[in-house]
């Protein structure tokens, strides 16, 4: 302990930057996105080179390992130490500059890839290489792995694009690193003169070939090209400081050629054939690995992906159609169209978390993520690789760069027993001869690690290993960088992440019913692919929306499902369910719910956010907040049924008692509190009725939800108005448990005004107690509320739902929440929105023509969880004309009216929602479906947003 205390008073007196021990830090580093973990010491964030060398002196000191970070995407473990990590994406993710000239870019490790695409399309150039995680990946962490991506068959690898780096070895010394033998540290070059025939004739001939150190590039006849060989080197011979890298010239216009095939086999016996017409892309997946969801492929049960690019639309268009021409398809299909040709990558690059999990929700893992042989022997290679499979009893859905041989798969390895790590070790010794035996590289594109370290022998034979442990005693003579990598590795079954998880279920509150149960399994989902580290947004996209403000891993969602890894493994995170770490990294999640459809694996937060805070204040008192905003439907009841309303809008006008009102409710002291109605909605409801306002034709039942009810009663009216405009008759659901109607479909029992006028106890969705955690009061409030809805559920009608997050928490928190009653699923199955309700029982209707464009948010709960298709056909049918932008507005229920999170909640809506409103023209319809939506709207910008239902409702009575 005293030398630890000692190493964290030497680092924060020698670093500038962050210098961090505590809790927190370290369980947000133990893992990567293999299958490994290791708990570092602490976390240094240099802000400079210098800071480096500090830092690598210090440790070297005390003899403590250093492992460089970048975005820690990497899956063979060598992102992960047990020293001291040093994270570049804090400081050191700068550009430094792009010279369209020489067409080169000058960066530092912790610059995201996307980032230096952006800068450089201005000028028509682009970096070749481009990993599936291109939004998060670092190009430190790329040239640590030498990384590849979709598009090395046309530019190669990450080396292939590298000119000279910047290092500094453990020792201090400052290299500059390029051809000609630059930079190399002493002894390097008597090294490689003493084996001139082993580099010549040691390393197989493929263009995947990842596995080992590149000692071959410092042969003369490679240039002596000391850069290239330190690229895939995963930080174990000295620490990328800044890096000259080439670009390349970027197609003026791409088309995507899509192409079906029967099966597997058959797009990796094509994939070569294609390469003469020197296109961009052979990327291949089979429908094993396509979501249910995903729309726009040809027909066939595997598919390459072929990109050509072109001056004109024309030419890309025509290489395209060659290609279709030449190859021997089921179906194909050609698409020119950029927004098109995304949605169809989109498929392709989520396959690194989709295949996570087998077709039947088996959890699968890396181990053996991106083997790679000649493009030629890929299909007898897969035939093998299958077969190998079956012959352990193991499922795999193999995609990947067909056009490289290279091939990704996540394989359902039983990683919590031991019998089942006894198989993992058996499948991987003998898949490593498979590929040997292919004349393959172990890696080719995520680098050895200590997933493939230790069966480098297979492959290159001892006295080529016996050479890579004598580079790395040049360049590390003290071993400190990244040991256990590499050379003289880490067994590969040692360390495995799941080692430390409870082995039997821990008691939750939800079911978990898409885990089985077991909150661990679902903890287990991330797998740190770290989509939600994606720093800008684009499209629909919500996930994650505390992360792009903060740029904290902690409030990123793979931030705290790490967290709660480590309180499950109560190693680091001791305090369990009690821990702080946990609760302030959750602090900042604004239960979204864009997880939920956005990470690949559907990691969802919010709902182990409201797992984690049901058990944190089990038996102790809640923040404010808590009482306040998560009893707000009875605290609306209260004031509905006492006809308090106009008083209290009074009292909370008046600045200094709305200031008392706010401090004693956890409310933050920058937010308004919204008006409550006059006449909520039920009541106006019931006075409609008396005067004989009634609709005709098929029932739909009208939820009440909070919001609707007590603070937008508008927004119901309008729903009732429309949905009568579309032949349907409108009913509200019971008030009071009744009897079951002795003929009929129960019709008669929901209109009978007598249940409305005495019933006491309302149905509720139990939103507002699920998202503050209060789940056995949820669970009391939906219990009740299935008991009012029993009426409802033995007829036929559907339930229209108009506040979003109230419809996705009766479809998803409903039924987790009360698995064992069948009531939950029946009512979540029956629930449908405004939009969907009119597309589905009223078909042939057709909304008043508006023809004016809209601007506003597609609600995160709406994206996540419901799907905007019906909004999308019926705001087309009303000539509603744009889209609608993703993120998250920010106030997301009670998240943005919480003490504390002003500056997080403005933020949010800065992003997208703001700036679209602010841009929009005049005449625009803003659209805010959600409460909290226009809330925000109303509070930042002093907008007013509506519901579609009340803008087609305008419509209709100016008609």
């Amino acid at each position: 302990m005293r030398d630890l205390r000692e190493l964290r008073t030497g680092l924060r007196a020698a670093v500038r930057g962050e210098v961090d021990f505590g809790t927190t830090a370290r369980a947000l580093t133990t893992m990567d996105a293999s299958n490994y973990r290791r708990v570092p010491l602490g976390v240094v964030a240099p802000r400079d080179a210098d800071d480096v060398a500090a830092a690598l002196a210090v440790c070297r000191t005390y003899g403590v390992p250093v492992v460089p970070r970048g975005g820690g995407t990497s899956i063979a473990g060598q992102a992960t130490g047990t020293g001291v990590v040093l994270d570049f994406t804090r400081h050191m993710n700068r550009l430094l500059s792009v010279d369209p000239e020489t067409r080169t870019a000058v960066v530092q490790p912790g610059l995201v890839l996307d980032r230096l695409q952006e800068a450089a399309a201005p000028h028509g150039l682009r970096f070749g290489p481009d990993p599936s995680t291109h939004s998060r990946c670092t190009l430190g962490g790329m040239i640590g792995n030498n990384s590849c991506g979709s598009h090395s068959v046309a530019w190669g690898t990450t080396a292939d694009s590298t000119r000279e780096l910047s290092v500094v070895t453990l020792r201090g010394e400052r290299l500059r690193l390029g051809q000609g033998w630059a930079g190399a540290p002493a002894g390097l070059r008597e090294l490689v003169d003493g084996e001139p025939a082993r580099l010549r004739t040691g390393f197989p001939e493929l263009p995947r070939r990842i596995s080992g150190y590149a000692l071959d590039a410092l042969l003369p006849e490679n240039g002596a090209d000391v850069a290239r060989s330190f690229c895939g080197s995963e930080g174990t011979l000295g620490v990328l400081t800044e890096a000259v890298v080439r670009l390349v010239e970027a197609p003026r216009v791409r088309a995507l050629a899509v192409l079906g095939y029967a099966d597997e086999g058959a797009a990796a016996e094509a994939a070569a054939g294609l390469l003469p017409y020197r296109p961009l892309t052979v990327e291949g997946m089979a429908r094993d690995l396509v979501p249910a969801a995903a729309a726009g492929l040809p027909r066939g049960d595997a598919w390459l992906f072929v990109e050509t690019g072109g001056e004109t639309e024309p030419e890309a268009r025509a290489r395209a159609e060659a290609i279709v021409r030449a190859a021997d398809v089921v179906d194909a299909l050609v698409v020119t169209d950029p927004a098109a040709q995304r949605a169809l990558w989109r498929v392709r690059e989520d396959a690194s978390g989709t295949a996570t999990r087998m077709p039947d929700g088996t959890e699968a893992w890396p181990g053996w993520e991106d083997c790679a042989v000649p493009p030629a022997r890929l299909g007898p290679y897969l035939r093998d690789f299958r077969a190998l499979l079956a012959a352990h009893g193991l499922r795999g859905t193999p995609y990947g760069h067909f056009g490289d041989g290279c091939i990704h798969v996540r394989i359902d390895f039983d990683l919590l027993t031991e019998a089942g790590i006894g198989r993992f070790r058996r499948f991987s010794e003998e898949l490593a001869g498979l590929v040997v035996a292919h004349g393959g590289s172990l890696s080719g594109e995520h680098g050895d690690g200590q997933a493939r370290a230790e069966l480098l022998p297979r492959m290159y034979g001892e006295e080529m290993v016996a050479l890579f442990e004598r580079a790395k005693d040049v360049w590390d003579p003290d071993g400190l960088l990244n040991p256990g990598m590499l050379v003289r590795p880490a067994p590969l079954d040692a360390g495995l992440r799941f080692s430390v998880l409870p082995r039997r279920p821990v008691d939750v509150a939800f079911g978990y019913t898409g885990d089985g149960g077991d909150f661990s399994a679902a903890v287990r989902r991330c797998v740190g692919v770290a989509k939600c580290r994606t720093t800008a947004v684009s499209g629909p996209a919500v996930m994650c929306p505390s992360f792009r403000v903060t740029g904290e891993e902690r409030h990123s969602t793979r931030g705290r499902a790490r967290l709660l890894h480590e309180m499950l493994a109560g190693e680091l995170v001791t305090d369990g369910w009690r821990s702080a770490e946990v609760r302030d990294a959750l602090d900042l999640c604004l239960s979204c719910k864009g997880c939920r459809s956005d990470c690949p694996v559907g990691v969802d937060m919010a709902t182990y956010k409201a797992e984690f805070l049901h058990h944190h204040y089990a038996g102790r008192r809640r923040p404010a907040a808590h009482y306040s905003m998560g009893w707000l439907p009875v605290w609306l009841r209260w004031v509905a049924r006492t006809r308090t309303a106009p008083l209290l809008n009074a009292l909370a006008a008046v600045r200094p008692l709305a200031s008392v009102a706010k401090r004693l409710g956890g409310i933050a002291p920058e937010r308004g509190i919204p008006e409550v109605a006059g006449e909520p909605f039920t009541r106006w409801w019931r006075r409609r009725r008396a005067g004989g306002g009634q609709g005709r034709g098929e029932l739909v039942v009208l939820w009440p939800d909070t919001f609707t009810e007590h603070l937008s009663p508008s927004v119901g009216r309008a729903a009732v108005r429309v949905l009568e405009a579309a032949g349907l008759r409108v009913a509200l659901p019971p008030t009071l448990r009744l009897r079951r109607p002795p003929v009929g479909d129960g019709s008669s029992a929901l209109l009978n005004p007598v249940s409305v006028l005495r019933g006491r106890g309302r149905v509720c969705c139990g939103l507002t107690y699920v998202s503050t955690g209060q789940l056995d009061r949820a669970r009391t409030v939906l219990r009740r509320t299935l008991d009012l809805m029993e009426p409802v559920l033995e007829t036929s009608a559907p339930v229209v739902v108009l506040e979003p997050s109230c419809a996705a928490a009766l479809r998803t928190d409903l039924p987790e929440l009360l698995p064992e009653d069948p009531r939950a699923r029946r009512l979540a199955d029956r629930v449908l929105t405004f939009a969907e309700t009119l597309r589905r029982h009223a078909p042939g209707w057709t909304p008043p023509r508006l023809d004016r464009p809209v601007a506003g948010q597609t609600h995160c709960h709406q994206h996540a969880v419901l799907g905007d298709t019906a909004d999308r056909d019926l705001r087309t049918a009303a000539g509603l004309t744009g889209e609608l932008s993703g993120g998250c507005c920010g106030l997301a229920g009670n998240f943005g009216f919480e003490k504390g999170h002003g500056e997080v909640s403005a933020a949010c809506a800065e992003e997208q929602l703001l700036p679209a409103v602010r841009q929009a023209p005049d005449g625009t319809v803003v659209l805010a479906d959600g409460f909290s939506c226009r809330t925000q709207l109303e509070q930042l910008a002093g907008v007013r947003g509506r519901h579609l239902a009340e803008v087609l409702a305008e419509a209709l009575d100016a008609d």
